[in-house]
């Protein structure tokens, strides 16, 4: 009777329930819908990075100690993905994602009553171990998306997350400014109820993956043994994880550091104007979709993601190593790099992963290796702003762009080993037919394309020389 309950058709509204005559596709609004979600989901991540300071005043804990919140949340988040998402391969991703959504709505309306720290950080790690939707939403757009818009289609979801990542921190500074900390928390109640809704409504119930064959204890652990065999098997696959990984690191350890360098001297920010500041990434991440559509998905993956990193190194290192001389200028131009130049990367491995391997398995370790990163860059982030400030937190996030950059070249576009360039440097990618005159080399290093790399690195560092200049004026 319970099978048959949450089975049933019934409770499905119609234009979401299965037909045989009809099959669901990638559609605009699914698209919207999908990045709504993401962005709803993942801001439950970020709420608390600029009211961190209030929230340890309100619990009457260090600053160090309450940043074991944003620690507990990205923790379970990465622990959800790894344990939760192959379900994605085992079940309907719909009644999958209802569930998620509903444990995640009573957590939160936990998090919004506790008086206990101990209870609030025990909960956050529940809120982040179910709130892994949108990584059960990013393969399902990679797979029912053309290979010659996939990267666009997935840098759109991944827009939307990355917009719940920037403007929870507006929102969260310019609400505590004028209310208890704690109302932010009740805002995103209400968004989750409404996303519950939502997804309830409209989105479709996509049919089992793969045939209800074996048992669901031997099928789950055939998955996430495949998970662990494509990952030391694929080389674009392991690659990409330590690329995710460190880029990820540098995201958090930026945002998680930035609350504290700006509440002290020599700015002393309140929340509010902490807040606003992150209204720089909206930008940023608007342009991302358009970076796919015009770069990622024409030209090879080392080329794509090492503009980006080139112009988050630079703009990391401006900000490092001026000794302030910029003022509020050099954090601006840091958020700028790597709220855009560090997360290009992400995309453009994400898109050609997803073009070799199957995406939801895929997904889960690539994802995992990012929350990962995000836990990490946030513990040592604030160990090094602690042990010796601002400074030393840059050249932190220096030293793991280079290193990043070192994975990104240490394979080439036609390699099949883990290491190395045979075949050479092919700035187009595989999966883009390109029309080549007599002579020509399919994918060979024409002019025209060394002149757009070209422009592209000098637009990029002309542009961090220019707000250098702006700021000293």
């Amino acid at each position: 009777m319970w099978k048959r309950f949450i089975t049933s058709q019934k409770w499905i509204p119609p234009r979401c329930r299965q037909d045989p005559t009809r099959e669901f596709g990638l559609t605009t609004s699914l698209i919207v819908l999908c990045a709504c979600a993401s962005g709803v989901t993942a801001a439950n991540l970020f709420y608390t990075y600029p009211v961190l300071n209030k929230a340890a005043e309100s619990f009457n804990v260090s600053y160090q100690t309450a940043s074991l919140i944003p620690q507990l949340l990205q923790a379970g988040y990465g622990v959800g993905i790894l344990l939760l998402c192959p379900l994605g391969d085992v079940f309907r991703l719909r009644p999958i994602i209802l569930t998620l959504l509903t444990v995640t709505t009573l957590t939160w309306l936990g998090l919004c009553l506790t008086p206990s720290f101990h209870t609030f950080t025990a909960l956050s790690f529940i809120a982040g171990f179910a709130n892994g939707s949108p990584q059960l939403l990013l393969p399902l757009i990679g797979t029912v998306a053309p290979p010659h818009r996939r990267a666009t289609a997935v840098s759109l979801v991944l827009a939307g997350m990355m917009m719940g990542l920037a403007i929870p921190r507006v929102i969260a500074g310019i609400v505590t400014q004028y209310t208890p900390w704690r109302t932010i928390y009740w805002a995103a109640l209400a968004q989750q109820i409404l996303l519950l809704l939502s997804m309830y409504l409209l989105f479709p119930d996509f049919p089992r993956p793969q045939p209800h064959t074996t048992n669901f204890l031997s099928k789950y652990t055939t998955i996430l043994r495949d998970i662990f065999h494509l990952t030391t098997h694929k080389p674009i696959l392991a690659h990409g994880c330590a690329v995710t990984f460190l880029i990820n690191a540098t995201h958090s350890s930026f945002w998680t550091t930035l609350t504290a360098h700006l509440a002290s001297t020599p700015y002393h920010f309140n929340p509010l104007q902490i807040g606003l500041f992150s209204i720089l990434a909206v930008g940023t991440t608007a342009v991302i979709p358009l970076y796919s559509y015009l770069v990622i998905e024409r030209y090879a993956t080392y080329l794509s993601s090492s503009i980006g990193l080139f112009y988050g190194l630079i703009s990391v290192a401006i900000d490092a190593y001026t000794h302030n001389a910029l003022k509020i200028g050099g954090p601006i131009v840091q958020a700028l790099g790597v709220d855009f130049g560090l997360q290009i990367p992400s995309v453009a491995y994400r898109a050609a992963i997803y073009k070799e391997l199957p995406a939801n398995r895929a997904n889960v370790i690539f994802t995992a290796c990012a929350f990962i990163g995000q836990l990490v860059g946030t513990s040592v982030g604030n160990a090094m702003f602690a042990g010796g400030g601002w400074e030393r937190v840059g050249t932190f996030h220096v030293v793991i762009t280079v290193v990043t950059l070192g994975v990104v070249f240490s394979r080439g576009p036609r390699e099949k080993g883990w290491f190395g360039w045979t075949g050479g440097a092919g700035v187009r990618w595989e999966g883009v037919e390109v029309e080549t005159g007599e002579g020509e080399e399919e994918l060979g290093l024409h002019v025209h394309e060394v002149a757009f790399v070209g422009c592209v690195v000098v637009s990029a560092i002309r542009g961090a020389w220019s707000s250098q200049l702006a700021s000293r004026q």
